[in-house]
């Protein structure tokens, strides 16, 4: 499986009033490994940013004014995430950008080049409700050091969304993936899973773990005024043998 996290920096934050492009970095990832390669490119936008932008990511336009315009790497973009996952925080911003940029050129809208995308925010807004989900907040949350990060940077960005997301999925794939590791004879190598032969245990929750989880349903729900969906009445309510 071929994933590419992405991420951008831009002139502003609304593509559809003139912002545009002036900086992308995505990192590979293959079958959940990184594998060192790489796409960074600095984009000259032909306008103006605004100093709020420069303020978080300290890319000027002086930086910029020998740096390639986005017509001439559109390609080399398209080609690097051509068919791949998309991993993206906060997807709807960079791919705004992003289809927008491509459409500009004449071409299709940049997401359709990519088999899927995962919006890393949506996960962790999933499974951490209530709290501060962004990049920084993440780092923190999941042991991952992001001391070097002073400013906004794309390609940083990506490296450490991409930290960040292995460790939001960490055990999702990872039987699976030893299994394909114990099977391959060498980087090229196909190996299909067989996960017929394993007998996985049921263990079943305490009393006390029960009465625990009870607890928290509670208090979710009293956080939500009334309106988690487990409360609701169902037709009929399935026992445990």
């Amino acid at each position: 499986m071929r994933q590419i996290v992405l991420d951008t920096e831009t002139t502003g934050l609304n593509h559809a009033t003139g912002d545009r492009l002036i900086e992308i970095g995505c990192v590979e990832l293959v079958n959940r490994r990184l594998t060192g390669r790489h796409l960074h490119y600095y984009i000259n936008p032909e306008r103006d940013i605004h100093e709020d932008a420069i303020a978080v990511h300290g890319i000027t336009l002086d930086f910029l004014a020998d740096k390639p315009k986005f017509a001439e790497v559109v390609h080399d973009i398209r080609e690097f995430v051509q068919d791949a996952e998309l991993i993206i925080h906060n997807a709807a911003f960079d791919l705004g950008f992003l289809d927008m940029e491509f459409q500009r050129l004449g071409h299709q809208p940049f997401r359709t080049h990519a088999a899927n995308v995962i919006d890393t925010l949506r996960e962790a807004r999933q499974m951490f409700p209530g709290k501060r989900n962004s990049l920084d907040a993440l780092c923190d949350r999941l042991g991952i050091s992001n001391a070097h990060r002073t400013l906004h940077g794309a390609l940083l960005d990506a490296e450490l969304l991409a930290e960040v997301y292995l460790a939001m999925t960490r055990g999702q794939n990872s039987l699976v993936i030893d299994m394909l590791d114990a099977g391959s004879h060498g980087a090229g190598a196909q190996a299909a899973a067989d996960l017929s032969a394993l007998t996985l245990p049921v263990l079943l929750a305490t009393d006390d773990e029960v009465t625990a989880h009870m607890g928290v349903l509670k208090e979710l729900d009293k956080a939500s005024g009334g309106k988690t969906v487990w409360q609701e009445p169902a037709e009929a309510t399935p026992t445990l043998q």
